[in-house]
């Protein structure tokens, strides 16, 4: 195949992940080692960035500060939920590619994302203009399919299950069995955020904290959930409840919703522990209920990294200018898991089109049949994500981040209404 000689374009889009900059260092790294490719550029806050043509460029920071997006959390380039709609929104995305000499686009996100790089995509393709896309996963809640697991979901668990830990030692502390305490973690389709926090559970010690897990796939049974937390605190000081806010009922509904939906049609979510809080307070007379909402900690809470998580999500940017440079497109970074025995993982593609739009769920078999506890099979499956610890520098005590100087690239087109 012929080299394509043009410039980089790399995007993120969506929540922000604790790892996310790691692949935006890692595509930027690689891009630096190909001479076909001329120029890096960074969009600012995603196909916000690319309509308005803010781009910055990425080859005149400084390799101090690129470095430090390893171990930065956040979107150092921004991001966005903006979903495009309209054809001429399509058509202005090529266009600045076309000013730009833009042949390799990199678009870090999660499922509505990729679907917006494969449409992109097609648009160039229908348009005989030579472009080169490649999305690199990112989502904390880990329900992209075709993936083992996607970079940023591991650091989010590490940092619920340390601190379900912290919270059960407080409650020990002031639990005379008539304590609950519910933690609300992200999770709107999927409970693989809300599973992982029993990884907080030391081995062989089965009745540790989380004592109950509700997750969205399984339907909320009131009247079980309230038995269950009764048996807990006959035995237990207290009752630690960890609960996804996507948690729905038999009808499918969400027990917690805002009512109002995001760019793509989401519902805004949040809500579902002061609602169990409330059914629990008013179920179990004498009962004290406190609520916990890690919120945005757990996405951007830098100092409960994974290392392997941190390493991963370098490597998929890596990964992802490797697969465009050998003429790939259309294509997502996946990881894939080696021996089960001892952990290894390596990079591999899948069709964008698979990835678009898609949830792949927590598997019922690694439910236990109480429907509030995981099996071996989840531990096995998670507990290798989250080793190692990521060194991060610190001034007066306090964590040092990246700061991109971004530097704007001059435009080239007239200014555009979004």
């Amino acid at each position: 195949m012929a080299e394509l000689v043009g410039n980089v374009l790399v995007g993120q889009s969506g929540g922000p992940t604790a790892v996310t900059n790691a692949s935006v260092a890692g595509i930027i790294s690689e891009a630096l080692n190909h001479e076909c490719i001329e120029e890096i550029y960074g969009a600012l806050n995603g196909v916000l960035g690319i309509l308005q043509e803010d781009l910055i460029d990425l080859a005149s920071e400084s390799q101090q500060q690129i470095r430090a997006l390893r171990h930065t959390p956040g979107a150092a380039l921004g991001t966005c939920r903006y979903k495009l709609k309209k054809q001429q929104d399509f058509e202005r995305v090529l266009e600045v590619f076309k000013a730009h000499n833009i042949r390799y686009f990199f678009y870090i996100g999660g499922n509505d994302s990729q679907d917006t790089a494969d449409k992109i995509s097609k648009l160039a393709q229908q348009q005989a203009y030579e472009l080169r896309v490649i999305g690199v996963p990112k989502t904390i809640d880990n329900d992209l399919s075709v993936t083992d697991h996607c970079p940023g979901y591991a650091s989010a668990v590490k940092y619920i299950a340390s601190a379900i830990r912290e919270i059960a030692c407080d409650n020990e502390a002031m639990g005379q069995g008539d304590l609950v305490s519910v933690v609300e973690v992200m999770g709107r389709s999927a409970g693989w955020i809300a599973a992982g926090a029993s990884l907080a559970k030391r081995r062989d010690h089965p009745h540790d904290p989380p004592h109950i897990i509700l997750l969205p796939e399984v339907s909320f049974n009131q009247e079980k959930v309230m038995e269950d937390i009764r048996r807990v605190l006959k035995r237990e000081k207290y009752c630690l409840v960890v609960v996804a806010e996507g948690l729905v009922d038999a009808d499918g509904n969400y027990v917690a919703a805002e009512g109002n939906t995001d760019a793509f049609g989401h519902a805004q979510l949040g809500g579902a522990g002061d609602a169990l809080a409330d059914i629990i307070g008013q179920a179990i007379p004498g009962v004290k209920v406190r609520v916990a909402k890690p919120g945005l900690l757990q996405r951007c809470a830098a100092h409960a990294v994974s290392k392997t998580d941190a390493d991963e999500a370098f490597l998929a940017g890596q990964a992802a200018v490797e697969a465009a440079i050998e003429g790939e497109t259309d294509k997502m970074v996946t990881l894939v898991r080696g021996d089960q025995e001892h952990y290894t993982s390596e990079t591999g593609l899948a069709p964008l089109a698979d990835v678009a739009n898609s949830v792949k769920k927590l598997p019922r078999e690694w439910i236990n049949e109480d429907g509030v506890s995981m099996n071996f099979q989840f531990l096995r499956y998670a507990q290798p994500l989250l080793q190692g610890e990521v060194t991060i520098p610190h001034d007066m005590g306090v964590p040092i981040f990246a700061r991109l100087d971004r530097v704007r690239v001059d435009k080239q087109l007239p200014a555009y209404e979004t």
